[in-house]
C-alpha cells in the first residue's frame, strides 16, 4: 500500500464533531513524546505533516486524517504528562473513552510506546483499558533505532512482559529514521480495510 494523499478532516472534542462518512479509522494512542506525530509523517510521506513538538501535549483534540481518501487516522491527545492538569487529563480520558465507546467504524488502535523503557504505568493501564473494551490493539514500539543491537533481545523481552503480551500479541518495532517497521504497518491497515 502506498499513501498518496492526506488531508486533516476533522478536528473535534465532541461526537457531533466527528466525520460522518463511516470510512474505517485507526485510532493512535500513546505518552506524550512517544512520537504519534512522527508516526504519522513517516507513514504518510511527509515531514511536518502532522506537527511534532519538542513540547509534550500539544494535542488537545482528537485529530481525524483522512489517508488516500479510504480511511482515517484518529490521533488524540498523549497520556501521562505531568504538566497537563488533573483537570484536563480527565477531560482527555473522557473524550477518548466516549469516542472508544461511540465507534462502530474503529477498526484497530495503534498504541505506541517509547521502545528504549520499559513500559510505563500509564501505558499498561492504558493497554489494559484498551483490552477492556474488546479493542483489536496493535503495539508500536517507536525510537527503535536508538537502542543497540546487543539489548535488543532484553528490551523485547522487557516489553513483552511488562505488558503481558501472549505469542499472538507481537509489537511492531518502528524507527521513524530507518523507515523500520512502515511497511509493517502499511500491510496491516490494508488487511484490515
Amino acid at each position: 500500500m502506498q499513501i498518496n494523499t492526506v488531508d486533516l478532516k476533522n478536528i473535534a472534542v465532541r461526537t457531533s464533531q466527528y466525520p460522518v462518512d463511516n470510512l474505517p479509522e485507526f485510532l493512535l494512542v500513546g505518552r506524550s513524546n512517544v512520537g504519534k506525530s512522527s508516526f504519522i509523517n513517516t507513514i504518510v510521506n511527509r515531514k511536518n505533516y502532522a506537527h511534532t513538538s519538542s513540547k509534550p501535549g500539544k494535542t488537545q483534540t482528537l485529530n481525524f486524517y483522512l489517508l488516500n481518501n479510504a480511511f482515517y487516522f484518529v490521533d488524540v491527545p498523549g497520556y501521562g504528562y505531568a504538566i497537563t492538569s488533573k483537570d484536563r487529563q480527565q477531560k482527555f480520558g473522557l473524550m477518548i473513552e466516549e469516542y472508544i465507546k461511540n465507534r462502530s467504524n474503529l477498526k484497530k488502535v495503534f498504541m505506541l510506546i517509547d521502545y528504549r523503557h520499559k513500559p510505563t504505568e500509564d501505558d499498561i493501564l492504558m493497554y489494559n483499558f484498551l483490552k477492556y473494551y474488546n479493542l483489536d490493539v496493535q503495539i508500536i514500539a517507536t525510537k527503535y533505532d536508538k537502542v543497540t543491537k546487543s539489548n535488543r533481545f532484553k528490551q523485547d523481552k522487557l516489553i513483552k512482559d511488562t505488558l503481558k503480551l501472549t505469542e499472538e500479541e507481537n509489537f511492531i518495532p518502528f524507527s521513524t529514521m530507518t523507515k523500520k517497521g512502515k511497511d509493517e504497518v502499511l500491510d496491516l491497515i490494508e488487511k484490515t480495510i
